[in-house]
């Protein structure tokens, strides 16, 4: 769920632009797949969607949406043998749905149509820049405190879980409300996100990421609501939820390599932190695969 601005954008491209420069960057599939199935899939959303800071990159896709061609809908098209457009975009908020991210990037909803049999996407993240903005908050006030206290929580209280009540949740209705009329003949999912951070502070995480021992909590607690949001919306408009919730428990984070869905904000294998790894990717997939029942 990376942040929505010009230095998020700016940001996304020149790690981009490195890890090409240095090696990291291998030749990568197009997106469109096409194969013997009648299964039409479609893919939307946000960086979770993309994979973004997963290598190797999609060269098919631009540069700043940061995709992989290891994201989780890469994943489960090769399982389940459909024709895949793929056009998931980091920093996607819900608007971006019907209209253009970036100059020359279409809609996502312009990849619709009769025809889709199936439809995934992570979105919701970015509206308001709502979760990043909570996690780099706390992370500066937790650095402040050496990791002592709840300072974030003193500071931003319920900010952060109005703001997805108020905003996020009627652009989630209005944006999964769009898909469904432009793909009537879809099967919709929308994931939530997978954990981030654990239900409570994990010894020696500070140093990878460096939230408040209080704070933690708190920011799982957002996550949660969060997660409800989007979940509230897929019941009101007829979508299927898929929930990232038990099956990513204890895969956050703050645990090792091998073990973690989700890199830390410091001392991370991704380009881009605190998002899910090839791992993650991997698993995401996997339950999109179960819920849908194409597993």
């Amino acid at each position: 769920m990376p942040i929505r601005t010009r230095s998020r954008r700016g940001r996304l491209a020149v790690l981009a632009v490195a890890a090409a420069m240095t090696g990291g960057l291998a030749l990568a599939a197009p997106a469109q797949a096409s194969t013997s199935s009648s299964i039409n899939y479609v893919a939307m959303g946000d960086s979770y969607s993309a994979g973004s800071g997963v290598l190797p990159l999609d060269l098919s896709a631009p540069l700043e949406c940061a995709r992989s061609t290891a994201d989780y809908p890469h994943d489960l098209a090769a399982r389940i043998g459909a024709d895949l457009t793929d056009v998931t975009c980091g920093g996607a908020q819900t608007g971006d749905f019907a209209g253009s991210q970036y100059p020359g990037v279409a809609p996502q909803l312009n990849a619709l149509s009769t025809s889709t049999d199936l439809v995934t996407m992570t979105i919701g993240g970015n509206d308001n820049n709502t979760f990043i903005d909570a996690i780099l908050a706390c992370g500066s006030a937790g650095a402040l405190t050496l990791g002592f206290g709840h300072p974030c929580a003193t500071l931003y209280g319920a900010g952060f879980d109005n703001s997805i009540d108020s905003t996020t949740y009627p652009a989630l209705v209005a944006a999964l409300t769009a898909v469904r009329a432009k793909a009537p003949n879809a099967r919709v999912a929308i994931l939530g996100y997978p954990w981030i951070v654990p239900a409570t502070a994990v010894p020696g995480c500070f140093a990878k990421l460096p939230i408040a021992a209080g704070d933690i909590p708190y920011l799982r607690e957002l996550e949660g609501h969060l997660n409800a949001a989007v979940q509230r919306a897929a019941q009101a408009t007829g979508a299927t939820y898929v929930d990232m919730s038990a099956v990513s428990d204890g895969h956050d984070a703050c645990r090792p390599i091998g073990t973690r869905w989700i890199e830390p904000l410091l001392f991370g294998t991704n380009y881009v932190p605190v998002h899910p790894n090839a791992l993650g990717e991997s698993r995401m997939a996997d339950q999109v695969a179960d819920v849908v029942g194409m597993g």
